[in-house]
C-alpha cells in the first residue's frame, strides 16, 4: 500500500522524519518496501515566467522564448508546445536536471541553430499525469524562481507491505493509529460529519442475502456536478498509484484508501426499480468496469435491480451503471459483505480488485454509518447536490469479542518484559477496551484477534519487535546429537560445492504455468492446484529447469551476458491415490557467454554439453556418488537436444542425472535465445554411503612413480568413448588407476563404420616396480577387455 507523508500527517500529528517513520513501521510489523521522494526527481526544475515568445527562424512548429527564472538575466529556451506564450508561468528544467519520464539529462544546446538553455516541461515529462498536449500552466500567483518541488508540495511516498491479517491497516488511518500507539506522534480525532439528509431515498434498498450481505446502507445525492476532484485529493491518489478519473470515482477510491472502507456509486438514472443485494442466478452475466463479461452462479452475491445485475458484490461494479462526467444523481452503496463469500467468488471469476482485497480480509463492520457520512460530505463539498436520508438494510455483525488476558503472558510467550501500565496503554491506544480485571474488548475491525496470544503480539510489536532479544535455545550437557537428516546434510554439501564452482544460487517459484509444467512432465501426472495464487502459478513444478530458464531469460533481458544458476528444491508429482510425490532435486542452467570475447578468439565462448557434463560429474562427486562407475546413456528427455545430451546412470535403470543442451523447441517455448545447457540431478537416486565415520583415511602417497601406456583402438563408430574407457579401467583394478581418451580420428586410413580412439592408461606399481613381463601382461588384459566392446588394437 502506498501513501504520502502529507497524507499520513492528515491523521498523525508528528515531527518525525521520513527515516524515523520508516524505522517505526518496520519495528511494528509493517515492512517498508520502498520510499520514493518526488522532490529528488524534481531537483533542477523551477517555476518560471515566459517573457516573450517569437517564432523560430528555421522551424515552423518551434518558438524561441525568453524565460524569467527569478535569478539573473532571462534565459533563452526553444519550445515546441502549442500553448507556450508570453505572460504564462510554467516549469523550466535547467541544464543538469534529469527529466523523470525518460532519464534524459538537460544540457545547453542548439536546436536548429538557436541556443536553448533548458526545457519547458509538460505534465507527462515530470510524471505528474498523462497530459502531453502542451507545457504545464501554473497559476498567476506562482512565485517565479521557486523550486517546483517546493511549490507542488511534493511529499515522500511510502510503499508498505500490509500482512493479510491486518485489513484494518489497509487505509492510511489505520497506519496512523499504529504509529501513534508506538509513540511516534498523536492521532488526530476523526471528525465525522452529521448529515441528516433531506427527504426519503429515491430508491428502495434491501438485502435478500443476509448471509452474503448482512448490511447494505445507502442514500441518494441529487443535483451534483461531476467534474474533476480537488487537487489535494488527486495528489494523494497519485501517491497511492491511482489515476484520477472524476470527482465521484476519485472520492470513492479516496475513502477506500484512507479509511479502508470500499464503497460504490451508481448513476441513479441508469437504475430501474429496487436495488437489492441477492444471490446471483445461475448463468447471469455482468459487464464489469474492467470491460470484461463474467458469468455468475448461485454461490455469488450481487447487487441488482429489476433490469439485472449491476455489481459483483464487494469486488467490482458494473459498466452500464457506472457514473460518468454527465451524471447528476447518484446512489451511494456502503455495505458489509461476508469475507469468505467474497474470496470464493473472486477466485471463481479470477477477478482481483482493491475492494476484494479488503472485503475478503474483513473490513470494519462498525464503520458503515461513518463511512457513508464521510463519503457524502466529500461529494457534497466537491460536487454539490442534496443528500437523502440514509436507508439501512440489514445489520452488520458488530458484537464485540472479549478476551480474558493475563499481562504476565507477554513475558512467557513474547520473551520480553513489558510493564503492565505500558501494556494497558498500548492496547487502549489501539482502541481495545481494557477492564480492571484485564477483560479486553476488541474493536470490531480487528478480525485477527482470537485469543490472548494475539494480544501478546499486539503488545510486543508496538513495544518494538527489535526489542526482543535473540536468545539461544538451551543445550543438553555434552555434545548434542546432530539434528540434520542425511538429505539435509547432502543438500548443504551440494550447495557449498555448487557455489564454490562459480554457480549462483537461485530460488524460484514451486508453481508454474500449466504449459511450462506440461513441457517438462515427461508423461507424469501433474499436481495442479485447485486454489492457485494465479493462473500463471497453477501447476506444481515437475522439474527445476523451467524456473531457472525463466530466471536466465530475465537476466538476459536486463543485459546480463551470461547466467550460471543452480537451485536445490523439490519436484512435485501426483502419486498413487492422488497423494503428493515430492522428489529432492538439484538443477543447473548455463546460458549465454561462458567467457567474454578476447584477443585470441575474437568472440565470446558459449557453453556446450561438455560443460554441463563436467558440472554434473563434479556435483555428483561432491554428493558421494560413485562417479567412476557411472554409465553415460541417452534418453535425457524430449526437452534436450538429441546427440548433445545424455543421462548418468548407476546401472541401466537407476538414473542419477541428466545433462546437455536444451532442444530448440524448449528454448522457443520459453522465449530464450540459445544455446542453453541444463543439468538435473536426482538426489533421491544417489545411493547413501554405508559405514565409515567422520575421519578421513590417512594419506598414503605411492612410493613408486606411475607410468603410462598409450593404446590406439579401432572401434565401431557408434561406440561411446566413455564406455571404452570404463572397460579399460576395469581390465586390472590393481594396476590400472586411470585412463583417458586423448585422440579420436575417423577418415582416411580408417575403415568405414569405424573410428580410431587413442587411450592413455596410467599404471601404478605397488611395493615394487613392474617388470617388462608384468607390463605386457597388464597390456594384454587391457586389449582383451577392449575387445569385449568390439575394439581391436590398431596396427
Amino acid at each position: 500500500m502506498k501513501f504520502s507523508l502529507e497524507w499520513l500527517k492528515y491523521f498523525l500529528e508528528t515531527e518525525a522524519s521520513v527515516a524515523e517513520i520508516a524505522a517505526a513501521l518496520n519495528s511494528i510489523g509493517h515492512e517498508v518496501e520502498g520510499i520514493e521522494d518526488p522532490a529528488e526527481k524534481l531537483a533542477g526544475f523551477r517555476v518560471a515566467k515566459v517573457l516573450t515568445a517569437a517564432p523560430h527562424p528555421d522551424a515552423d512548429k518551434l518558438q524561441v522564448l525568453t524565460v524569467d527564472t527569478g535569478e539573473g538575466d532571462p534565459l533563452q529556451v526553444v519550445c515546441g508546445a502549442p500553448n507556450a506564450r508570453a505572460g504564462m508561468k510554467g516549469v523550466l528544467g535547467l541544464p543538469g536536471a534529469v527529466v523523470p519520464a525518460n532519464g534524459m539529462e538537460l544540457r545547453k544546446s542548439a536546436i536548429r541553430g538557436v541556443e536553448s538553455n533548458g526545457m519547458m516541461c509538460s505534465v507527462r515529462e515530470l510524471e505528474l499525469g498523462e497530459e502531453h498536449d502542451g507545457i504545464i500552466e501554473l497559476p498567476e500567483d506562482a512565485p517565479v524562481g521557486t523550486s517546483f518541488a517546493d511549490y507542488s508540495d511534493a511529499s515522500p511516498v511510502f510503499d508498505v507491505a500490509i500482512t493479510p491479517n491486518r485489513p484494518d491497516c489497509m487505509g492510511v488511518l489505520g497506519i496512523a493509529r499504529d504509529l501513534a500507539a508506538a509513540g511516534l506522534g498523536k492521532l488526530k480525532s476523526l471528525d465525522v460529519p452529521q448529515i441528516a439528509g433531506e427527504g426519503a431515498c429515491a430508491v428502495e434498498i434491501r438485502t435478500d442475502d443476509a448471509a452474503g450481505c448482512p448490511a447494505f446502507y445507502g442514500r441518494t445525492i441529487t443535483g451534483i456536478a461531476n467534474g474533476a476532484s480537488p487537487e489535494w485529493m488527486q495528489r494523494r491518489l497519485k501517491a497511492a498509484g491511482q489515476r484520477p478519473i472524476s470527482a465521484i470515482v476519485d472520492i470513492t477510491n479516496y475513502v477506500m484508501l484512507t479509511y479502508g472502507r470500499p464503497a460504490h456509486a451508481y448513476d441513479l438514472a441508469k437504475l430501474s426499480g429496487a436495488v437489492v443485494a441477492r444471490r446471483a442466478r445461475e448463468g447471469e452475466q455482468v459487464l464489469a468496469l474492467n470491460e470484461k463479461s463474467y458469468t455468475l452462479d448461485q454461490s455469488m452475491t450481487v447487487i441488482a435491480d429489476d433490469a439485472g445485475v449491476h455489481d459483483i458484490a464487494g469486488i467490482m461494479g458494473g459498466e452500464h451503471s457506472g457514473v460518468t462526467d454527465s451524471t447528476t444523481d447518484v446512489l451511494l452503496e456502503v455495505a458489509y459483505f461476508d469475507p469468505e463469500r467474497i474470496g470464493v467468488t473472486g477466485r471463481k471469476l479470477g477477478l482481483a480488485s482493491d475492494a476484494r482485497t479488503r472485503f475478503e480480509r474483513g473490513v470494519d463492520p462498525a464503520f458503515l454509518d461513518d463511512g457513508l457520512a464521510l463519503l457524502t460530505e466529500l461529494i457534497v463539498t466537491s460536487c454539490g447536490g442534496t443528500p437523502s436520508e440514509v436507508v439501512r438494510a440489514g445489520e452488520a455483525p458488530v458484537a464485540p469479542k472479549v478476551v480474558q488476558f493475563d499481562p504476565a503472558f507477554t513475558t512467557h510467550l513474547g520473551g520480553i518484559a513489558v510493564a503492565e501500565d505500558e501494556q494497558r496503554r498500548i492496547l487502549e491506544a489501539l482502541d481495545f477496551s481494557v477492564g480492571a480485571d484485564w477483560q479486553v474488548t476488541c474493536p470490531p475491525r480487528r478480525h485477527d484477534i482470537e485469543g490472548p496470544a494475539d494480544l501478546v503480539e499486539e503488545v510486543v510489536r508496538i513495544h518494538g519487535l527489535d526489542h526482543v532479544e535473540s536468545v539461544a535455545l538451551p543445550r543438553a550437557e555434552g555434545v548434542a546429537t546432530p539434528t540434520a537428516t542425511p538429505l539435509q546434510q547432502l543438500e548443504r554439501k551440494l550447495r557449498r560445492a555448487a557455489a564454490a564452482s562459480g554457480l549462483n544460487e537461485a530460488v524460484t517459484w514451486s508453481f508454474l504455468p500449466t504449459a511450462d509444467a506440461e513441457h517438462f512432465a515427461d508423461g507424469a501426472e501433474l499436481w495442479v492446484l485447485d486454489n492457485p495464487i494465479s493462473e500463471d502459478m497453477k501447476a506444481m513444478r515437475p522439474s527445476l529447469i523451467p524456473g531457472l530458464l525463466t530466471a536466465a531469460k530475465r537476466n538476459a533481458d536486463r543485459g546480463a551476458p551470461g547466467s550460471r544458476l543452480f537451485e536445490i528444491g523439490r519436484r512435485y508429482f501426483r502419486g498413487k491415490g492422488g497423494a503428493s510425490d515430492e522428489r529432492p532435486t538439484l538443477g543447473v542452467v548455463l546460458a549465454g557467454e561462458k567467457t567474454p570475447r578476447g584477443w585470441s578468439s575474437g568472440k565470446p565462448a558459449q557453453f556446450d554439453a561438455y560443460d554441463a557434463k563436467a558440472a554434473a560429474m563434479a556435483l555428483l562427486d561432491a554428493a558421494g556418488a560413485p562417479v567412476g562407475n557411472l554409465m553415460v546413456m541417452g534418453e535425457a528427455g524430449e526437452q534436450f537436444h538429441p546427440g548433445q545430451s545424455a543421462t548418468l546412470r548407476l546401472g541401466p535403470k537407476n538414473v542419477l542425472a541428466r545433462f546437455g543442451a536444451l532442444h530448440p523447441r524448449t528454448l522457443k517455448a520459453f522465449d530464450i535465445d540459445g544455446p542453453v545447457m541444463a543439468v538435473e540431478i536426482f538426489l533421491d537416486a544417489i545411493p547413501a554411503k554405508r559405514g565409515g565415520g567422520f575421519a578421513r583415511p590417512a594419506y598414503a602417497p605411492p612410493a613408486l612413480q606411475a607410468l603410462t601406456r598409450d593404446f590406439a583402438f579401432l572401434v565401431p563408430a557408434e561406440l561411446a568413448a566413455g564406455d571404452l574407457v570404463k572397460t579399460v579401467r576395469g581390465a586390472d583394478k590393481q594396476a590400472v588407476v586411470d585412463a583417458r581418451v586423448f585422440d579420436v580420428f575417423a577418415g582416411q586410413g580408417v575403415p568405414e563404420g569405424k573410428k580410431s580412439v587413442a587411450v592413455e592408461v596410467v599404471l601404478q606399481p605397488g611395493d615394487k616396480s613392474f617388470t617388462d613381463a608384468e607390463i605386457k601382461a597388464i597390456s594384454d588384459k587391457v586389449v582383451a577387455a577392449a575387445a569385449k566392446q568390439g575394439a581391436e588394437l590398431r596396427g
